[in-house]
């Protein structure tokens, strides 16, 4: 008995096909990073077993100061980890490199698309792949108008991406139109955390309100200049605070432009369609 079991155990086994994986590198501010960006839902929800999906984005950060602290070097050293067959850096940036972030606002004629040339020309180097994100749309409205603060940003990078010849995800595009369509109130569902009565009753009016500006009273006089202007104020190094505002995301944003993301970069990169889930 015990030699048929070694008969057994000796034969042959069918040979083995070897898995190669790739690997997605998420680079970006907060409106990608987890708790607070579309960047956490995409890697849990968009991604096959077989793609590696690491969200390195950081809250409060620009093409400058991701550099600069040294965040940069983390990613290099993801790019070059072996056992992958191809990876892929996603590179969204715009919110902070907007004036007024001190440490952290760049240049937008020169230094924005410059950072982002050395940021492609480093992943390339390291025989990874870039991929330019645009950035994600704030959903502040004035006269139920969105106020799009962020076109400069995201047409200087369009134009990086076509000199370079970089796919692009142009999420911009996408989210601005999704959240114009939405209006004022229906893109509040999107946020962190739930708006007061009175952020509502600012929004049903076409202009929504920055809870800072909002009178002590609880009444909705702030005036447009001031509810329109609050995410143009510094956005907080770090994680978001879970709080209402028109910047960050809750759930259901993340989920809904992780989405888009996905859509756009199958687009984007048809090789690693067959590795997003819609």
């Amino acid at each position: 008995m015990l030699a048929g079991l070694h008969a057994v155990a000796a034969e042959p086994r069918p040979p083995v096909t070897p898995i190669r994986a790739d690997k997605l590198i998420l680079v970006g501010d907060s409106t990608v990073s987890v708790h607070s960006g579309w960047g956490g839902s995409f890697c849990n929800r968009h991604v096959t077993s077989f793609l590696a999906c690491v969200n390195l984005a950081r809250g409060g950060r620009s093409t400058y100061n991701y550099r600069a602290e040294g965040s940069w070097e983390i990613v290099e050293r993801e790019m070059r980890g072996g056992g992958y067959r191809h990876v892929y850096v996603l590179v969204q940036f715009g919110h902070n490199d907007q004036p007024g972030k001190p440490g952290r606002s760049t240049d937008l004629a020169r230094e924005y698309p410059d950072n982002l040339r050395r940021y492609i020309d480093d992943i390339r180097a390291a025989g990874a792949t870039p991929v330019l994100v645009t950035p994600l749309t704030r959903r502040q409205f004035v006269d139920g108008t969105l106020v799009d603060d962020l076109t400069p940003w995201a047409q200087a990078m369009r134009q990086v991406a076509t000199q370079a010849r970089v796919p692009l995800v142009d999420l911009h595009a996408r989210s601005t139109a999704a959240v114009q369509a939405l209006g004022p109130v229906g893109a509040m569902q999107f946020a962190q955390r739930p708006p007061s009565p009175e952020l509502v009753a600012a929004a049903q009016g076409g202009t929504t309100a920055d809870a800072a500006s909002m009178p002590a009273t609880g009444t909705t006089t702030a005036t447009p200049t001031a509810r329109a202007a609050g995410n143009t104020a510094v956005e907080p190094m770090g994680q978001a605070k879970l709080a209402f505002d028109y910047t960050h995301l809750g759930p259901a944003g993340a989920d809904f432009f992780a989405v888009i993301v996905a859509d756009e970069l199958a687009r984007a990169v048809p090789q690693l369609r067959a590795q997003l889930v819609p």
